[in-house]
């Protein structure tokens, strides 16, 4: 009976984890655009993509502590009624062509990014121990689901309340948000347990003594850097080399399928054959993808680096969100998963805007170079820890 409530729990996860996901690939396919309409200058057109990654940096910390105190329904529910807010003033915004009140509420659906953030989280914590890559891999094949669902939405409903264009797009994302909230609703989450909220925790220096989750928290936020900072400047890059808009969102989606598709079975490879080889394995296949980026610009090198680029990341990300929730106690988890998330979302806010700085100055070879080196140093590390661990306990 309790692994069937886990499995439950775990399904609405994935459902609401695709509801989310389908919002944000909204966001990010209209909100330049729109800014591109009715900014007052054109340099400001990616302010809204920007306002979106500062409402999450903000909100991941104190996301994460009042999960803590009150537990994550609540957060996971508030997420969500933030989201429908902002879809609601980015309608009004676009007829109104008021760009900074546009730009507050593409903010807020960065809130809501924050605190869905954590349902990988949330499901590890419903299943036994030793389900918890399961758990986490199964939550994130609902971005398969997002990745036809978000762009199909933000195309079709682009043109619901002509000449405002992409107004119908945000109504359509309120709807999806709505449609989170019912699912988080009805989905079992316990509420923290008193020894959860103020039982004794260690403090900082004592947690990052393990060396298990320094290179957890480097190899999640590393694969998330890694995958923002060449997924950005893919498409651009494509359009610089001629191709069309067409080629170049066929790449995105391949690409999207790649993040998303390995999660059927990551959680299974995790348990056959060890969370730190998976890990190790999303830093091997992110190398290729820099190695294929920089053999050609041919339709076929720019999808296969993206496809690689985007499995990469599902190992490492997954592998190093696994590493880590087996590194900390009930009552620390808060700290430890917050500034996870905060980690991950400054560099990936880091990586996705210098990205497309170094593809203007030195073209798209300098950016598959950096994945190259920096994939590189994770995996060293990696196998350091394995390799002392494997010591330790030999001897």
């Amino acid at each position: 009976m309790k692994i069937a409530a886990s499995r439950l729990t775990i399904l609405r996860l994935a459902i609401a984890q695709s509801l989310y996901s389908s919002v944000i690939i909204i966001v990010f396919a209209t909100a330049g655009l729109v800014g591109l309409t009715i900014a007052p200058e054109r340099a400001l057109a990616t302010l809204p993509p920007s306002a979106f990654y500062v409402g999450s940096i903000l909100s991941t910390l104190p996301a994460s502590f009042l999960m803590q105190r009150f537990g994550r329904k609540p957060v996971f529910l508030t997420g969500a009624v933030i989201s429908v807010i902002g879809s609601g003033l980015a309608v009004w915004a676009i007829f109104h062509a008021a760009f900074y009140t546009f730009c507050f509420a593409i903010l807020l659906h960065g809130v809501f990014q924050a605190t869905s953030n954590f349902y990988s989280f949330a499901a590890s914590e419903s299943a036994a121990p030793e389900d918890k890559s399961l758990a986490i891999s199964w939550v994130l094949t609902g971005g398969v689901i997002a990745a036809f669902i978000g762009t199909l939405t933000a195309s079709y409903a682009a043109d619901w309340f002509t000449p405002y264009t992409h107004a119908g797009a945000y109504l359509a994302a309120g709807i999806l948000a709505v449609l989170n909230m019912g699912v988080i609703a009805t989905t079992p989450l316990p509420k923290p347990k008193l020894a959860e909220i103020s039982g004794p925790r260690r403090s900082w220096g004592e947690l990052i003594s393990q060396p298990r989750l320094v290179v957890a928290m480097i190899a999640g936020a590393v694969s998330y850097g890694l995958m923002s900072f060449m997924m950005t400047a893919g498409p651009v890059a494509m359009t610089i080399c001629g191709f069309d808009h067409t080629a170049s969102s066929l790449a995105l989606q391949w690409h999207v399928l790649g993040m998303f598709v390995p999660s059927f079975f990551t959680g299974l490879l995790i348990k056959r054959f060890g969370v730190g080889f998976i890990t190790g394995s999303g830093m091997v296949i992110l190398i290729a993808a820099g190695v294929v980026g920089l053999t050609g610009i041919t339709f076929i090198h720019f999808s296969a680096a993206m496809i690689l680029l985007g499995i990469g990341w599902n190992f490492g990300f997954i592998g190093g969100t696994t590493m880590l929730t087996e590194c900390y106690r009930p009552q620390e988890r808060s700290k430890v998963q917050g500034v996870n998330n905060f980690g991950v979302t400054v560099l990936q806010t880091i990586a996705s805007f210098s990205s497309g700085g170094m593809l203007a100055l030195w073209g798209w070879n300098s950016v598959p170079t950096l994945v190259i080196p920096v994939s590189l140093l994770v995996l060293g590390l990696l196998t350091l820890m394995l390799s002392r661990r494997q010591a330790s306990a030999a001897s």
